[in-house]
Order: C-alpha cells, then structure tokens, then sequence
C-alpha cells in the first residue's frame, strides 16, 4: 500500500479500532509530558499487560515478558523468543525527551515587582512559538537528606500556570524589525512566577513569597533548586484536530508518538520467534549523548544480562546478538505543510493520512550524520508492509539544501545491525503544538507490530 491514502481503505469496524486506539495515545502524550513520566506510564501499561522487571528473574525461558528502567528515563521492554537471544533481537527504537525549557540550577530572581525563573531552552526550538502560551513545570527537587520532590503545577484544573510575557505590539516597532532568530532571546525565556510580596520581608518580598509558597507546598527551599531537574512544559491536554477529529493536536509528538506506538507494539504482541523489544532513550533532541542517551551503554548492558540470564554468557554472544539484530529507528518525519510547500520535494515528502513513513537516510544537505539503510533490508521491510495491509511512504527531510535531521539509527547502526528510520508525519515539528494524523498513528502501530514477525 505504498503512498496511498489510508482512509480510503477503513471500513466501519477498523475506524473503531482506530479512533479508539487514538484515545489511549492522546491520554499517554497528555500526561507524558517529561522523560520521567513517560517511563512511569511505559512501565504501568507494561505491568499491565503481564511483564516483570528484569531483575527478578533468575532465568530467562522463551514467552518471557520483561521489561527494565534506567535512571527513570530510560525503558526496555522485551518479549523472549523462541530463538536465543544470541540469534538477533527485533527492536523498536523511540526518544520520549522533546524540545522544551529547562530551568537553571539558580533560577529565581525579582525584577520590577515580578519574581522571574531563568531558564535555557532543550533542543530545537523557534524561540518566538513559547510565549504568551500557558505553561506548566514538571520535575524533581532532590534534597541533601536523599528525598526527592516530585513537581507538577498547571495541568489540575484547581492549578495555577505559568508563562512568559511578549512586547504590545503597540511597543514593538524596533523589535518587529528582528529577524525571527532574534525576536526572542534565549536569555528572555524566564518565566513569571508570581507578584505578591511576601509582608514584612526585608528584600526582594515577591521572591521571598514564592519561596514561602514552595516551601509550604513541596518542603524545598532555594538551594533544593541546585539539585532540581525542572521542565517546563505547555500546559493542557491533546486535543482532536479538524471538524473530522482526523488529527491530533499536542505537546510532544516528537518522538512520543513512536514511541507510544513502539511500546504498544510490543507489548500487544503474541509469543515471538525472535526476541522483540521497544526501548525508549533520552537526550536524542541534544545529541542522545550521557548516560541516558542512546550512545549510553545501558542497552548493552541489558542485552549481556539477559544473554547470562539465558545460556553460558560470553562478550561473543552479544556481539553476535547485536549483529543479527533489525532495527527500525522510530522516530518522526515532516509531514508536507500545504503552507509552506517550498521547503519540500514533492516526490520524496511524507504527507500525513499516508500511514509510516520510512527513510532510508537522514542527515542533512550532504547526507551529513546520516544512517543510509541498506537496500536489501529495506525490501524486506516492504515485503512486511505489503503482506499485512500496512499504508506506508518514504520520504528525505526536505530539499537537498533546505536543512536536514537525524534519529537514533546510526547509533545502533554502529554494532553493524540493520537498522532503518520508520515513524509519522508530523506538522508544526519541535513547537508547542504538533499535529498528527490519526491514520498515521493507527499504521504505524499495526507496521511496527508486523516488523516484529520478520524471520
């Protein structure tokens, strides 16, 4: 079903089905707005469905369901296979982090009757798209003593939120003047927090009440901040997009929606030939770099502990298992804006409603950072798509010269796997607000569950 419109093909009973598979993904990017929370909810609906944490189990036998969390940002789940571990792994790679602002580890500051929170912004963002929209901050304060506050304020309907303020037009001559780039500074992303000050506080009494407030509420003071990890996030849930309710609107489409997809691929899986896994990474918006990117060695890590779990262990078989994997990198495409059409190639574009998208190369301009995938892999994903009725496109990230992207892939690409790029269209990529297409969600999943069977 290459390059076809997939809403054409649903009859009554499948557009149940994907509507309402479309319901769980809207709750899941509604609440996962974090790493962390994406790992809480990955690992509740894991449960759920029958899986065990890693290390309870001794042995490891075939229709073994495990699953393992790193750091609280990182989540495995695996179903074992018949085949051994060693054979080769069929894997589902998705990022759960997203563009947004972190606060600074010295963030509250008073000015002109505001108490302001610094912060620097995460990933790729349009600088100009963050304000005057309602926010919300979610984290974790980490205290000296070992406890750890958990922080959510602005999603409860009781909550209050917080945002950042933008110049009157009626003000704005110079500003209107600015490229783009520069409209926005990064230094000019602090959020209000507040403007009653706190009575008789000798200085600064507007910070020294929102102080008062966190204090009584969470039980941190201000040097907590130092060891916090606090983002903040637009606030509300995904909506339906289009009088048809064909889309959804939401934060953190990039890349949750693979993921969401990847993860209820796996878990929805019957007992499988080959071990099957989704695993979802941190830090891909900046690099995948540190202990909870892809580049980490945790994923390895976990692989050798089920080789042990499994048969006599040697660094051999991992390496052997590794090389036998097939991967697909799930992460997102840019789908066709019908308002801006110049930036693409209209032959190797993804248009949303068209189900998953493959690349078979990222990078960027000169194919710059790029995972190329082989061809031969390639025509055995099609074959998959094809035998099970899944829709799907390919597509490059725009013109040749227009700009470029990158994914997981030539990370996992290193340990001389097949690996290919496959994910959904996605418009408005990397700003508060993302739109996908319902059809693309629903195709996806059903192609990452058909990958899972390739011999």
């Amino acid at each position: 079903m290459y390059a076809k419109n997939a809403w054409e093909k649903y009859d009554e009973k499948e557009l149940k089905e994907l509507f309402d598979f479309c319901e769980g993904y809207k709750e899941f990017i509604s609440n996962g707005k974090t790493e962390r929370e994406c790992v809480k909810l990955a690992e509740a609906k894991a449960i759920e469905k029958g899986f065990k944490e890693l290390k309870t189990f001794k042995t490891l036998k075939k229709g073994d369901k495990v699953y393992a969390i790193n750091k609280g940002k990182n989540f495995a789940a695996f179903i074992i296979g018949k085949e051994k571990i060693e054979n080769g792994l069929r894997v589902l790679g998705a990022h759960i982090d997203s563009p947004r602002l972190d606060v600074k580890q010295n963030p509250l500051y008073e000015s002109t009757g505001f108490c302001l929170m610094d912060t620097h912004y995460y990933g790729g963002i349009k600088k100009y798209q963050w304000v005057t929209i309602p926010l919300a901050i979610y984290g974790v304060v980490c205290k000296k003593d070992g406890t750890k506050v958990d922080i959510r304020i602005g999603e409860d309907k009781d909550d209050p939120v917080v945002g950042i303020t933008d110049l009157l037009i009626h003000l704005s001559a110079d500003q209107m003047t600015k490229p783009a780039s520069k409209v926005i500074e990064g230094e000019q992303l602090d959020v209000s927090m507040g403007s009653i000050p706190l009575k008789d506080a000798e200085k600064e009494g507007v910070k020294a009440n929102i102080l008062k407030i966190l204090k009584d509420k969470y039980g941190i003071e201000e040097e907590d901040l130092l060891s916090s990890e606090l983002e903040i996030v637009p606030a509300g849930i995904a909506r339906d997009y289009g009088l048809d309710k064909s889309m959804v609107a939401g934060y953190g489409h990039d890349d949750r929606v693979c993921a969401y997809t990847s993860l209820m691929a796996v878990l929805d899986s019957p007992k499988v030939d080959y071990t099957s896994c989704a695993i979802l990474v941190d830090k891909e918006e900046v690099g995948s770099i540190g202990a909870t990117g892809a580049h980490s060695k945790w994923f390895e890590n976990v692989v050798a502990e089920m080789i042990n779990l499994q048969d006599e262990y040697s660094d051999l078989k991992v390496r052997h298992a590794f090389e036998a994997t097939k991967m697909l990198s799930s992460d997102v495409s840019a789908g066709v804006d019908p308002l801006f059409l110049g930036v693409n190639e209209s032959k190797n574009s993804a248009y949303l409603g068209n189900g998953i998208c493959f690349n078979k190369f990222t990078g960027s301009r000169g194919k710059g950072g790029c995972n190329d995938a082989n061809p031969e892999y390639f025509a055995e994903i099609r074959k998959a798509m094809d035998d099970n009725n899944i829709n799907y496109q390919t597509a490059e990230l725009g013109k040749v010269d227009q700009g470029g992207g990158g994914t997981i892939a030539y990370i996992l690409g290193n340990y001389n796997m097949n690996v290919i790029d496959a994910g959904i269209a996605v418009l408005n990529m990397h700003a508060p607000m993302e739109i996908v297409s319902k059809a693309d969600v629903y195709e996806a999943y059903k192609g990452y569950k058909a990958f899972l069977k390739l011999k």
